[in-house]
């Protein structure tokens, strides 16, 4: 047996190596990949070479240890069982399921500390890091009672997203995609109304209080301000690599005293961190997680030799694919 990674290689560039299945070191375990999935946002930007290649890929996971130049590994949702144990762990981590913030790849090795031990299904698993994404973005809005919201970009994260906020006495819940398919899910998960990005105008009764841009799209966050009433907010959580952004704020934006918020899951923001920090963030998404059935946003599943067709899929044909999973059997 060989284990089996993926490696970005260039731009639209992807190829799975193989190579000996590593042994764990002392303080370590080794785990057997089940499935991983792919973050259509962010392995997107990597795909099509749109991350400066100097940045840090994240240097709060210890997976990574890189930049994004290639050729180099990513992704960051895999569920597994550990195979073997390394001296000084406990033997009890052997047969365990586990969550890992890990490339895609079949095998690998990793300090217990860093994996998330797990009953919930694959499926829900693998929503571990959108969920959290999901929960910060939420948690950086505070939505009031009564508040209107829209959310732009109903990828992954944006569903999430949405989802979360139909638990929330809001007043109304917009969401804004330019696919049918992904309108639909949003109004299954909750959305009052779902529209193209040509119909917000005429689609939410007043200006929103909140607004949400996880599009990915630049232009899409023009279209957050202009629907964001006085002294309302919008949470950036897109990330938009090296794409320009351009903003009209010469008319109405002036005085409108909008606040432009960023939000990113890597760190909690030090407004809520007199109580929370991202264990209980980690803790509220798990259990949340298993009371939710989310399985409509796996659209498809490849096993991971055919990484290349997958990619190419969420690139040609995004009315389609929401979530897709690679398999490694």
């Amino acid at each position: 047996m060989t284990r089996r990674a993926l490696y970005f290689t260039g731009p639209r560039s992807v190829e799975v190596r193989t190579s000996s299945i590593p042994d764990p070191g002392a303080g370590e375990v080794r785990v057997q990949t089940g499935r991983s999935s792919v973050s259509p946002g962010t392995e997107m930007l990597v795909y099509r070479d749109e991350v400066p290649p100097e940045l840090s890929v994240d240097e709060t996971i210890d997976a990574f240890e890189d930049t994004f130049s290639y050729p180099l590994q990513y992704g960051y949702a895999s569920v597994g069982r550990v195979t073997a144990v390394g001296e000084g762990v406990d033997d009890e981590w052997l047969d365990r399921r586990v969550f890992a913030f890990n490339p895609h790849e079949s095998h690998f090795v990793a300090d217990p500390g860093t994996l998330v031990p797990t009953t919930l299904s694959d499926e829900r698993a693998l929503l571990i890091p959108n969920a959290e994404t999901a929960v910060n973005f939420v948690m950086d809005a505070r939505p009031r009672i009564g508040a209107r919201v829209v959310v732009f970009g109903q990828g992954p994260v944006g569903l999430l997203t949405t989802a979360l906020l139909s638990e929330f006495p809001l007043s109304e819940l917009v969401a804004v995609d330019r696919y049918e398919t992904r309108r639909q899910l949003s109004e299954s998960l909750g959305a009052d109304r779902a529209v193209s990005p040509d119909a917000v105008d005429g689609a939410i009764e007043s200006d929103a209080d909140v607004a949400f841009e996880l599009s990915g799209n630049p232009t899409a966050l023009d279209d957050a301000i202009d629907v964001t009433g006085y002294a309302g907010t919008v949470i950036v959580g897109s990330w938009y690599g090296t794409k320009d952004v351009a903003l009209d704020l010469g008319g109405a934006y002036h005085r409108s005293h909008i606040r432009i918020r960023s939000s990113q899951v890597s760190r909690i923001d030090p407004d809520h961190a007199d109580r929370w920090d991202k264990d209980r963030r980690l803790g509220f998404v798990r259990s949340w997680l298993a009371e939710h059935d989310l399985s409509a946003l796996f659209t498809h599943e490849f096993d991971v030799d055919r990484a290349a067709e997958a990619y190419r899929l969420l690139e040609k044909r995004q009315d389609e694919a929401v979530q897709i999973v690679f398999t490694y059997e």
